[in-house]
């Protein structure tokens, strides 16, 4: 397929796919397509297992993906509405009900003293982007500016095991909230938010975003598969995708990300669903190893930020149209 036929693929996706597509490939505005995702389809679907005390699952965090915490960051994820008064209002309670001594996000009953770091993140991502008022955020903000590490990033299991090291997992959805909360326009501790999220990143670069700053070897195979939701795993392509959410300019070191993805590409110019994460869930988008309208919206978009040519195969160090 050239360019024009994978457009329009994706233009004949879920109207979530459909509204990002026209946002993000063809600089259009369509809030008629953003509001068919909550009465179509995906967003739908979503909506609909939401139970009549608030929550999704059995709670806050359980089971899995099924559970209020996940469903909100697939909400948010697809661009539905900010304005669906049923998901602030689950926001709400969550704040209401589970807020940890730390002033973060906690799991569930036994879980009272400390919160995790991953979730918070994820948290501030999806409460950000529904709009809840930034004075109903600050203890969130002030308990991950509290878990910064020494080498610039984050790890959940800084609660739990004491990590002396930085996660990529951990870190990524750190920046993916602390963006969001960025564009929301709020400003509570804003410049400690900005220098977290520029050692974060320099984390993330510091590994080419998927190799040992020791040894230059793959951290984990893992990192490689382009699976979609993400949940709280790292993959090379969500890191790509938070750099143009982000609008950060390119830096060499995320060439051999970029490689990967474009070794990655079908020869008909789309991107494959690869091996999803294994859980519960409320109903499967796509199919593994076929055509992904997911990540092919996701890569297309991460090179476009970029400049980089949708037939780029070469080494591109020595592409000047880079920026």
């Amino acid at each position: 397929m050239d360019h024009e036929e994978i457009i329009a693929w994706l233009l004949d996706g879920d109207p979530s796919i459909q509204y990002q597509t026209c946002r993000d490939l063809l600089g259009k505005s369509k809030p008629e397509l953003q509001d068919l995702i909550a009465r179509q389809s995906w967003g739908k679907r979503f909506l609909d297992q939401r139970q009549p005390n608030g929550f999704w699952g059995e709670s806050y965090y359980q089971p899995k993906w099924i559970s209020t915490h996940y469903t909100l960051l697939d909400l948010r994820n697809l661009n539905i509405s900010q304005a669906i008064q049923p998901i602030r209002d689950s926001i709400d309670m969550i704040l209401d009900t589970h807020i940890a001594e730390d002033g973060g996000i906690r799991l569930g009953p036994s879980t009272s003293q400390r919160s995790d770091v991953c979730v918070n993140g994820m948290f501030l991502n999806f409460a950000s982007y529904f709009q809840t008022p930034e004075k109903h955020l600050q203890s969130v903000v002030n308990a991950l500016l509290g878990e910064l590490m020494p080498d610039g990033g984050f790890n959940c299991r800084t609660t739990r095991s004491g990590a002396t090291h930085s996660s990529l997992h951990s870190t990524i959805s750190v920046l993916e909230g602390f963006e969001t909360y960025v564009q929301a326009g709020h400003s509570y501790r804003l410049e400690e938010v900005k220098r977290a999220q520029a050692t974060a990143q320099e984390f993330i670069l510091l590994h080419k975003l998927f190799l040992s700053d020791r040894t230059g070897e793959m951290i984990h195979k893992d990192f490689l598969k382009l699976s979609y939701p993400g949940r709280w795993k790292y993959d090379i392509l969500r890191a790509l995708d938070y750099f143009q959410f982000a609008k950060a300019s390119w830096d060499e070191r995320m060439e051999p990300a970029i490689q990967v993805i474009l070794a990655k590409r079908n020869r008909i110019g789309t991107w494959n669903m690869q091996a999803a994460h294994p859980g519960k869930q409320h109903f499967s988008m796509e199919k593994a190893s076929t055509p992904s309208r997911w990540n092919t919206l996701r890569a297309m978009r991460v090179l476009e930020h970029f400049g980089i040519d949708r037939n780029e195969e070469q080494c591109l160090s020595n592409n000047t149209s880079l920026r």
